[in-house]
């Protein structure tokens, strides 16, 4: 293998070189370089078999003319850099992308623009692999005829860094996918979720934007999670959320910010999970915990101008709440520690009659449930009895998350 890469050669497709990506492809050896000058190729289908780098100049067009995949990856160190890829065939029953990786490893994808997609990059069975620096945008309207932007499934140690991907069912997605990094990336505008991954073990969420999405973020059936410095803004719906928490354990929730979501996190199975440092800023809830939901620490994060900040459903509280900025705290510091006097109840008692009976929202800022939020905190019948933050903080924390 050393001498096939010592002896690599670079085949030219285009400019009255080789008129077929394809037939270079078949004719190159392992470890060489296909450049593709600029130029517009009609292909599909074309298989990948052996180590290669396929080299785009300006980004030359690779149509699919909706034929299957576009590119077929089944080889390991392949590199795929500076193409424009378009037109994938869509389909009910098969999952055609424009850059298919099919038990691959140490692989590099970057640099690409993805138009008219069905899926976008689709990587199964696969390892220790780049996707970075990449533009998707596909044509999705409805769940059923839509394929996701970024498809990861039964994978390891894959990097997603630095892609923007818009107007795909999901913007990314991960079933079985273990040990793996999606850092830096834009996913906006997607039919159903920015981001949705389920039974994904290991993995870390870093410094991405979830934007004007169907309903935001999907975590389900998913341990020891890393979730920093993200940003779920404007994922507005009758039934969305920043942040979804489904059958979830041992997760770390740091440093992000959720802005204007109709829910922040709605959590449901979610149990020993680290909330801290994160700014809840101006959302229908901030959190709502569902059933089942146990040993979860929330200290040190900023809740301001959220309509309701906790809504909890449940007589018993098995979380801790505590040293957070809570914008509605009315309590005194008369020892000028910088911690409230008077500990802070965040469960209102018209959460839960919101929860029973969604349509009393309209009377969310009527005299009638500031009387009635009045009379459990003077008397809790209903909400959890230690369900406060016994040291709430007189000024925000010092945030991390970026805004």
């Amino acid at each position: 293998m050393l001498s096939a890469w010592l002896n690599a050669a670079v085949i030219t497709v285009g400019n009255g070189a080789n008129p077929s990506l394809s037939a270079a492809v078949h004719q190159a050896r392992a470890g060489d370089t296909v450049l593709v000058i600029p130029g517009t190729y009609k292909e599909a289908a074309i298989i990948i078999d052996k180590p290669l780098t396929l080299l785009g100049q300006n980004h030359p067009v690779i149509d699919g003319m909706n034929k299957g995949h576009i590119l077929d990856i089944r080889a390991d160190s392949v590199t795929v850099k500076g193409f424009h890829l378009r037109n994938v065939q869509q389909s009910y029953t098969k999952d055609f992308a424009a850059i298919h990786l099919f038990k691959c490893s140490h692989f590099v994808i970057e640099d690409n623009v993805l138009r008219n997609s069905f899926f976008g990059i689709l990587i199964e069975r696969s390892k220790r692999g780049y996707v970075r620096n990449n533009d998707i945008l596909g044509e999705a309207v409805t769940e059923q005829s839509s394929g996701n932007g970024i498809h990861g499934w039964h994978s390891s140690f894959l990097f997603i860094e630095n892609n923007h991907v818009e107007r795909m069912r999901d913007g990314i997605y991960f079933e079985f996918v273990k040990n793996s990094v999606i850092k830096g990336n834009k996913s906006r505008h997607n039919v159903r979720y920015g981001l949705h991954f389920m039974f994904s073990n290991d993995d870390r969420y870093e410094a991405n934007t979830f934007e004007k999405n169907g309903a935001g973020v999907a975590v389900m059936f998913s341990n020891r999670i890393s979730m920093i410095k993200n940003r779920f803004r404007l994922n507005w719906g009758s039934a969305s959320y920043g942040l979804l928490l489904k059958e979830i354990y041992d997760a770390t929730i740091k440093d992000n910010l959720f802005y204007k979501n109709t829910i922040g996190v709605n959590a449901d199975g979610a149990n020993r999970i680290e909330f801290s440092g994160n700014r809840f800023d101006n959302n229908g809830w901030a959190i709502r915990f569902l059933g089942a939901c146990y040993g979860n620490k929330i200290i040190g994060n900023n809740f301001v101008y959220n309509a309701l900040d906790i809504s909890y459903t449940g007589s018993i509280n098995g979380n801790v709440f505590d040293r957070n900025f809570w914008s509605k705290y009315s309590g005194y510091d008369l020892d000028k520690n910088g911690i409230g006097d008077v500990p802070y109840r965040p469960v209102k008692l018209f959460s839960y009659i919101v929860h029973k009976t969604p349509e009393t929202i309209i009377l969310l800022r009527s005299l009638f449930v500031d009387i009635i939020n009045f009379s459990e905190k003077v008397s809790p019948i209903l909400t959890p009895d230690n369900l406060k933050d016994n040291q709430p903080l007189m000024k925000p924390v010092t945030e991390n998350a970026e805004s």
